[in-house]
């Protein structure tokens, strides 16, 4: 690794939880990274407000003013591009992108996903995990590919699901955990410890077989 800190594009549309926690590593020095823009598809996102609290460029491309979604893709596209990032950090980015779009960011583009994946891809997840009965759910971080919520995953954090759990509670539980797998992942990447070999996720050179568990890691881990 050069001593240059990784350059990352974050895509939000909304409050930018997930985006504060990668920030507040930032800062803190845990991640060698600098957050080069926040990019976002809603004027009034409130993760556009934290950007500019902390001196971050700003853009908005309203999906709306665009004719299709191939259009928007190629705007958005060379938005990121404009700011040559190593890696792009969808942060609650509430648009669905293109297949195009993701190739053109292939091995550096992150998501995270409120569900211990392949399981209840897509919205309500919460309302599903406790729809079904399950006894654990949890979060997600993988290699952003066209199919939705379908690329590699190489980080979880598990979470009970509780007798009188709601759909809220639920959330709150999983959100806390978003906050510690996210920054770690990026970390991870930004140090060149995590990389992406084909359909595979790597860590310290060796292929991961099955997503890492966050509860089950060491400091050494770190």
């Amino acid at each position: 690794m050069s001593g240059k800190p990784l350059s990352v594009v974050v895509l939000l549309s909304g409050r930018g939880s997930n985006f504060k926690a990668i920030l507040d590593a930032v800062q803190a020095g845990r991640i060698p990274a600098r957050i080069a823009a926040v990019i976002s598809n809603r004027g009034d996102a409130a993760g556009l407000d934290l950007a500019r609290e902390a001196g971050i460029h700003t853009e908005v491309l309203d999906h709306k003013a665009f004719a299709n979604r191939d259009d928007f893709d190629q705007a958005l596209g060379n938005a990121i591009d404009r700011y040559d990032p190593g890696l792009v950090v969808l942060a609650g980015f509430m648009r669905i992108l293109g297949a195009a779009l993701v190739e053109r960011f292939t091995g550096r583009i992150f998501n995270i996903h409120p569900s211990l994946l392949p399981k209840f891809r897509g919205l309500h997840t919460h309302r599903k995990a406790i729809e079904a009965g399950e006894a654990e759910h949890g979060a997600s971080v993988h290699f952003v590919t066209a199919e939705l919520d379908g690329g590699p995953v190489f980080l979880q954090a598990r979470v009970p699901v509780l007798v009188d759990d709601d759909e809220d509670v639920l959330a709150a539980r999983v959100l806390a955990q978003e906050h510690r797998i996210y920054p770690q992942a990026v970390n991870w990447f930004a140090t060149g410890r995590l990389g992406l070999e084909g359909e595979t996720p790597v860590m310290d050179g060796h292929p991961l077989s099955k997503p890492l568990l966050m509860n089950e890691l060491t400091d050494a881990d770190f």
